[in-house]
């Protein structure tokens, strides 16, 4: 550990940039999960199909519709959403505590990488998995559930917006974590919670005026909201609102991330 403490992580004197180094890296962080796709990928999905059966099932057939869908078409957006958000946020967060604890954290730190690289390949490592996870949830149950498309692009903007999100998250997570119960303990408490009230499986309108501006302060909402919007061509909140609002906290988190991996916090010590 005392290598680790006493090295400084080089910052290059140029404005020059590693791009196989930066490539070497985004390539390991992505085979780091398509290894174990079983986890990483086919289980999201199959909790996914699971999470759809059970409350179409059990509401589905007594629910009015919503936002002039069916409860099912509803919900599935929400469920794909949820998803991308919440692997995006395990993969940079598992990566990094993983590396800590194997003590493999200097396989980041020694090569000749600037903080703004490895933070950016390893961000973008998480941004796809999100991705990866997404285009198949969609491509298995979408055809199946007589989902309208409205507009792919609003789509992608909002998964990219999202995923990059919880990809800042999970960062910061895998720096402040000392062991695996501090990494479950913001999942448990701050992820999870966040997720389910953000309007997967509801209609912010229904709720009360309390809780209903409360949503509107949850960037987890604006996330499925606008990606469920690219689907149905129905929302419960502002669309460009949510846009801005989530590319204001993502720029924010970028920066954070990038300070944080800069200065060593809690991974030179």
């Amino acid at each position: 550990m005392s290598a680790i403490k006493d090295y400084k992580i080089r910052i290059p004197q140029t404005m020059s940039i590693n791009w196989i180094g930066f490539y070497t890296l985004y390539k390991k962080e992505i085979l780091r999960f398509l290894n174990v796709w079983i986890q990483t990928v086919f289980s999201p999905v199959v909790t996914l199909i699971l999470f759809l059966a059970v409350f179409t099932i059990a509401l589905g057939l007594n629910r009015n519709n919503i936002l002039g869908h069916e409860y099912g078409v509803f919900i599935l957006p929400g469920l794909i959403c949820m998803q991308i958000l919440q692997n995006a946020f395990a993969n940079t967060s598992s990566s990094l505590m993983i590396a800590k604890v194997q003590g493999n954290i200097v396989d980041i730190l020694f090569p000749p990488l600037s903080p703004m690289e490895v933070t950016v390949a390893m961000l973008l490592g998480a941004i796809t998995r999100g991705f990866i996870i997404g285009f198949f949830s969609v491509l298995i149950i979408i055809p199946f559930a007589h989902v309208p498309v409205h507009s792919i692009f609003i789509i992608l903007i909002f998964a990219l917006l999202g995923s990059s999100m919880l990809a800042c998250l999970g960062f910061i997570t895998g720096l402040w974590a000392q062991k695996f119960d501090n990494m479950a303990t913001v999942t448990n408490f701050i992820i999870v919670p966040l997720s389910f009230l953000s309007g997967t499986f509801y209609s912010i309108q229904n709720l009360h005026s309390v809780f209903y501006y409360i949503s509107h302060v949850n960037p987890f909402f604006y996330a499925i909201d606008g990606f469920r919007y690219g689907f149905l061509g129905q929302a419960d909140g502002s669309i460009i609102i949510g846009f801005f609002y989530l590319t204001f906290i993502n720029l924010a988190l970028w920066v954070i991330c990038y300070i944080l991996f800069k200065k060593g916090y809690r991974i030179k010590s």
